[in-house]
């Protein structure tokens, strides 16, 4: 079936109305609905094989990454699986690199999430084709097959080839069949929900046996104070907190602001300030280190050379990749290895509709095939939209069970598409209806 060749992309803008219950909501983002650009891939294989991908959006601009995707998919369609896999460093570079379209990149914005949702479908195939999920083609592949999909174009100064390979070595399996990957929770503690609702579901998650909860900060100091005392009081001393500001604040007002919230002995502070500013987040890893305080960062990185950078200025503790937001598991390869090589741990972003069943895949092979340390390690959970999934991720325990189903877990159930697409589908028309009376 490696033979089989790309005939057609169809892409969808799907919104989930997430900001009618303050779900998904920050300090930066207060009304989000959780939204993805659906791709799929069709084949003229015998079994009308088809690839399943997707981005993460929350909302409006939406429209704008499916436009992306059509511009792209001229560079897909009519190539066989086995041309793509069979040089997919140079695949990837076509795509991210087209001489004319990588003038609105290169390699970031809009023009990089719709090469993530190409990519993903790409990826989603590949393993449905070996009939393996996503995690377990990448663990049982060579390394240096592995290696090869790797653009090192601008990070060679950071990471060779060479050295990427000598990174591929270990084999954890075992473990990971067993238990499964340790998991936080992000649900409980949204920015827009009340006190009531967090001590609701901070307590069904504790009973649930869930030891490791983040917070949303950075509106209001006074509100962040009383919001992190009442999580940290329900938590209890033992169990493990991080707080997250979305980018918020200047450098030196996120020094002040995270030193007043030291007293509830956070774990990180994730995207303190822009996500472009590598020195600025430097400085606050430099300051916090005291109160032992690390900086986590990455969901809303471009590329691997911005990894590169933060990696190479010490500016993160924990390195936080996206499974949407750079060159699918292409370039999510390059960034799991470079902080392999800088001793830094990964701990996923996962903070939207999808993400979760995609970035699991890439977390089990980091752990499986590259750190094969648990030390400081987790992925993000969040508790929402899973149901729309035709392989919905699976919680045990507050550990991530590893999925079986072969592909890259992005397939979406035809009817929740149909019903979700914006703005036709049957949820938005009714939310429209009811703005009018």
């Amino acid at each position: 079936m490696l033979e089989s060749k790309i005939t057609h992309l169809t892409v969808c803008d799907v919104r989930f109305p997430t900001s009618l219950e303050q779900h998904g909501s920050d300090a930066m983002h207060t009304d989000p609905d959780y939204s993805v650009a659906y791709v799929v891939l069709e084949t003229d294989s015998d079994a009308a094989l088809k690839g399943y991908g997707l981005t993460f959006t929350v909302g409006r601009g939406t429209e704008i990454v499916v436009c992306a995707v059509k511009a792209l998919s001229t560079l897909v369609v009519g190539k066989t699986l086995k041309e793509i896999i069979g040089d997919f460093r140079g695949f990837y570079r076509l795509l991210s690199s087209d001489g004319q379209m990588r003038w609105v990149g290169p390699e970031k914005g809009v023009i990089q999430l719709a090469t993530a949702a190409i990519l993903n479908a790409v990826w989603d195939l590949w393993a449905r084709v070996e009939g393996k999920p996503l995690w377990k083609l990448l663990v049982d592949m060579d390394p240096a097959k592995l290696i090869s999909c790797i653009d090192f174009r601008y990070i060679t100064d950071a990471l060779t080839e060479q050295e990427a390979l000598g990174e591929v070595i270990k084999d954890c399996l075992e473990q990971m069949l067993k238990e499964g990957y340790p998991a936080y929770t992000t649900s409980c503690a949204w920015l827009g929900y009340t006190d009531q609702q967090l001590t609701q579901l901070c307590s069904e998650a504790l009973a649930q046996g869930w030891t490791k909860f983040k917070v949303k900060v950075g509106a209001d100091l006074q509100d962040d104070i009383r919001r992190c005392s009442l999580i940290r009081k329900l938590i209890g001393p033992n169990n493990t907190l991080m707080i997250d500001a979305n980018q918020r604040w200047d450098v030196n007002e996120a020094i002040t602001w995270v030193t007043k919230l030291a007293e509830f002995h956070p774990l990180w502070i994730e995207e303190p300030t822009c996500p472009d500013d590598v020195l600025g987040h430097a400085s606050i890893s430099k300051a916090l280190a005291p109160l032992g305080i690390g900086v986590a960062t990455g969901e809303q990185c471009h590329n691997r050379v911005m990894f590169k950078q933060f990696l190479q200025a010490s500016a993160l503790q924990f390195v936080q990749i996206d499974s949407c937001r750079v060159g699918s598991v292409n370039e999510n390869l390059a960034i799991i290895l470079m902080a392999a090589k800088f001793n830094v741990p990964v701990c996923p972003h996962a903070g939207g509709v999808g993400l979760c069943e995609l970035v699991q895949h890439l977390i089990l092979f980091d752990y499986v095939s590259v750190s094969a340390s648990l030390n400081n390690r987790m992925c993000e959970y969040v508790d929402h939209l899973h149901e729309h999934f035709k392989s919905p991720t699976i919680i045990r325990n507050a550990h991530y069970i590893p999925p079986k189903d072969p592909g890259y877990s992005c397939e979406m159930l035809e009817e929740s598409v149909q019903k979700h697409q914006y703005p036709q589908g049957e949820v938005w028309r009714a939310i429209e209806q009811q703005g009018k009376q």
